[in-house]
């Protein structure tokens, strides 16, 4: 078996790995990082890039004035003791440093989110924006050949077939032959994109997680930092109780990694591990995630194999996403994560197996999903339907079919979506009884006449209102009436967009035995490790915050041993 001999090796390419990988490099550590998959960028290059990270240098800009003791009170509200006083700690002292660190170091580049509320707005501590951030848009070009060892973002975030729109982007393009400034926008775009497609087999210009990924690949192949691609982590070698290295599978053949300082696990988590999956959650989550297929549960494999304890004592060892899945007629799937876009506009309302309301449709996607769950001990909720009219799917789309109904034949040939004539043609098309959905359908326009929904409350919040129509100024932007024929609808199931039950670690990343026991040379940051936010989902990009935050502490722990 052939020998390699570096200071860390890193196993996973997602923003955890890369961070880990990045500071130990710039610290004067050699690095190799390893992926299972034939691309770099894991669950963060489909992700929606967003990073929360409270009190970080971007919130006085932001006009939202931050400080670790307001950001302490409310993750003590929200998370409560799911998660120990020093993991927030240690996450809310580090994450500013870790993302200026970054900015500083890497082509890591962020803009502060000027108005995104936390997720429960009215709780102590709580902040209206600031504490999100984005990665700023990233030309793929910058990769030259290695741009097509970056992982695709989702189709859900793409349009004319790969290319790669934010919030503000379709916003734009919405009002393309409405306003001068969004058809210089969307003429910008779409541009860029037809050049683009002449040499490369989707658009180069990233947002989102994607460019976030694409912005950390960029720095590791600016340092020159060597990674291995379809390159499982088999095991790890122990010698007197430290980690020494690791057996990698590359080119048909194990190879063995020594390591001077330490392995960073940060593989991913276990979405795609059916036995974990079985064991961690409960049993109506089935088998549904948007997280890449490679994320299997080898780090936290190969945590337990050094004597690593794996936590499922979380409020939730998934965060969840309400996601429609279309069926291709060769057998696959496309999954579409209905996160933000759709469910708090006006004219959309879910309804459960009964035909009735059970939930704030426009309430955090992880929210929704344990509602889902919680109605389902009662009632069949899985899966759920998204209901709307016609005049919503010219508007907003629904799902993979985009706005101005592109998509609609497509989708509903492939039964993606349903269309109904009537109310109660709907109720038949998807099994509910017709009296019970016109009533629900009854009850849900008199609330948005009334721009009050009294019975789940659905634009009541800073949050819910900011993700529903802007244009409402003077009604709630949540709540619209589902009146023009003919109707649709989608099937949504109980989603996840990554795992939050994980290895153990303490504040600087060291993986924890049973005892609670540091296990010498070995650490684990982003969803390997057992989430700070003990499952809970506080604000807009929980995940990846951490991820950034554990995997630079890593790596300068591994710096300094």
């Amino acid at each position: 078996m052939s020998e390699t001999a570096v200071d860390v090796l890193v196993v996973g390419s997602g923003a955890a790995g890369m961070a880990a990988a990045l500071t130990a490099s710039i610290e004067g550590l050699s690095v190799l990082l390893v992926e299972k998959t034939d691309r770099i960028g894991g669950s963060t290059a489909i992700s929606g890039g967003g990073i929360w990270i409270p009190n970080n240098d971007k919130t006085d800009a932001s006009g939202h004035p931050d400080s670790l003791a307001e950001a302490k009170t409310y993750l003590d509200r929200i998370v409560g003791n799911w998660s120990s006083d020093e993991m927030k700690l240690a996450f809310l002292e580090q994450g500013p440093a870790a993302l200026a660190y970054l900015e500083r170091h890497t082509e890591l580049e962020v803009s502060g989110r000027v108005y995104s509320p936390d997720y429960y707005p009215d709780a102590e501590g709580a902040k209206l924006g600031g504490r999100g951030v984005d990665p700023v848009e990233f030309d793929g070009r910058l990769l030259g050949k290695h741009f097509a060892e970056l992982r695709e973002p989702l189709p859900g975030f793409t349009v004319l077939g790969g290319m790669m729109v934010n919030l503000y982007d379709v916003r734009h393009l919405l009002a393309i032959t409405r306003n001068l400034a969004s058809f210089k926008h969307g003429m910008k775009l779409l541009i860029r994109y037809a050049l683009d497609r002449l040499g490369h087999k989707r658009g180069t210009r990233l947002v989102l997680g994607n460019a976030l990924a694409g912005r950390l690949f960029k720095s590791m192949l600016d340092r020159g930092v060597p990674y291995w691609l379809n390159a499982p982590a088999k095991r790890l070698i122990v010698t007197d109780g430290k980690v020494v290295g690791a057996v990698v599978a590359r080119d048909g053949r194990e190879q063995q990694v020594a390591v001077r300082k330490g392995v960073v696990l940060a593989a991913g988590g276990f979405p795609s591990d059916p036995e974990r999956r079985r064991a961690f959650l409960p049993i109506e989550a089935g088998m549904w995630s948007m997280a890449p297929a490679g994320n299997s549960g080898d780090g936290l494999r190969l945590g337990e194999m050094a004597g690593a304890k794996v936590r499922s004592e979380n409020a939730s060892n998934v965060f969840y996403s309400p996601i429609s899945i279309l069926k291709r007629p060769d057998g696959t799937e496309v999954k579409f994560p209905h996160l933000i876009w759709d469910r708090a506009k006006p004219g959309l309302m879910a309804v459960n197996g009964a035909g009735r309301r059970f939930v704030n449709e426009s309430t955090s996607y992880h929210e929704f999903c344990l509602a889902m769950i919680e109605s389902h001990k009662q009632v069949p909720s899985i899966p759920s339907f998204l209901i709307c009219d016609a005049d919503f799917l010219g508007k907003w789309g629904l799902g993979l079919v985009k706005p101005g109904r592109r998509g609609l034949r497509q989708m509903r040939a492939a039964g993606y979506v349903i269309e109904a004539p009537t109310i109660e043609g709907m109720a038949q098309r998807i099994g509910v009884d017709p009296s019970t959905l016109n009533a629900s359908v009854a009850g849900f326009n008199q609330a948005a006449a009334k721009g009050v929904d009294s019975e789940f409350a659905k634009g009541s919040t800073a949050y819910n209102r900011y993700l529903g129509d802007p244009t409402l100024t003077d009604h709630n932007p949540c709540l619209g009436p589902i009146v023009t024929a003919p109707f649709y609808a989608v099937r949504v199931y109980p989603g996840d967009i990554g795992t939050a039950g994980g290895l153990v670690t303490d504040g600087k990343g060291r993986v924890l035995d049973p005892a609670g026991k540091p296990i010498p040379g070995l650490y684990a940051a982003g969803n390997d490790m057992n989430s700070v936010m003990g499952g809970t989902y506080p604000g807009p990009g929980i995940t990846l915050g951490p991820a950034l935050t554990f995997g630079h502490v890593a790596g300068m722990e591994l710096a300094r041993g």
